[in-house]
């Protein structure tokens, strides 16, 4: 039986893509298109065919969530997109491996729009990750609370229902002391403490 091999245009896989359940049809067309090029970049920069693969399939996901998001509004292609993202999915990864490349001068001096916006979404995604995993350690009630207040620019007034505290004077002492837990937190890692206020500054 001969296999379909089937093309879509850049319009199509979009629409394919913010489905609940992604079609393998899609996922394969990616493979089929780009997968050779883009796998390539990564072994010409210090990489293997490992990871390669693991950078594509991180991109793969990584492009799903943006598109779902409406962050992909396709003023370019997405050839153009995918190529910029594999890019810095794996830039990024050399960075965390501590390797000098991460950090080459040309590089930084020939970022584009798309790459901006590929690494403006990661790194609000990364900060808020690492935001949201500190506020676990420090309790539901506080998490609600800080949450609110920092990511959804919500009122005591309007927090004060999701708590079910007396008052809002009773909330406001709540959220001084899951403040001060935090602080007592980040205290003893000032490294920690930096990336935090970062983090916070892209969730507002």
């Amino acid at each position: 039986m001969k296999k379909v091999i089937s093309n879509f245009s850049d319009w199509e896989l979009i629409e394919m893509l913010k489905k609940e359940h992604v079609s393998n049809l899609a996922i394969g067309f990616i493979y089929r298109s780009y997968y050779a090029v883009l796998s390539n970049y990564v072994k010409q920069n210090q990489g293997s065919e490992q990871d390669a693969e693991d950078v594509f399939q991180e991109m793969i996901v990584t492009f799903i969530d943006i598109v779902r998001q409406g962050k992909f509004k396709g003023e370019s292609t997405i050839k153009t997109f995918l190529f910029a993202l594999n890019k810095y999915t794996w830039l990024n990864e050399l960075k965390k491996r501590g390797r000098a490349m991460a950090r080459d001068g040309k590089y930084e001096n020939e970022k584009d729009t798309d790459e901006k916006d590929v690494s403006d979404f990661l790194i609000e995604r990364d900060a808020k990750k690492m935001v949201m995993t500190l506020m676990d350690k420090l309790g539901v009630i506080c998490r609600q609370i800080l949450t609110a207040y920092y990511y959804d620019n919500l009122s005591m007034k309007e927090i004060l229902p999701m708590v079910n505290y007396e008052n809002e004077q009773v909330l406001r002492n709540k959220k001084y002391k899951c403040l001060k837990s935090l602080e007592e937190m980040l205290s003893a890692n000032p490294g920690l403490a930096q990336q935090f206020k970062s983090a916070l500054l892209y969730g507002q």
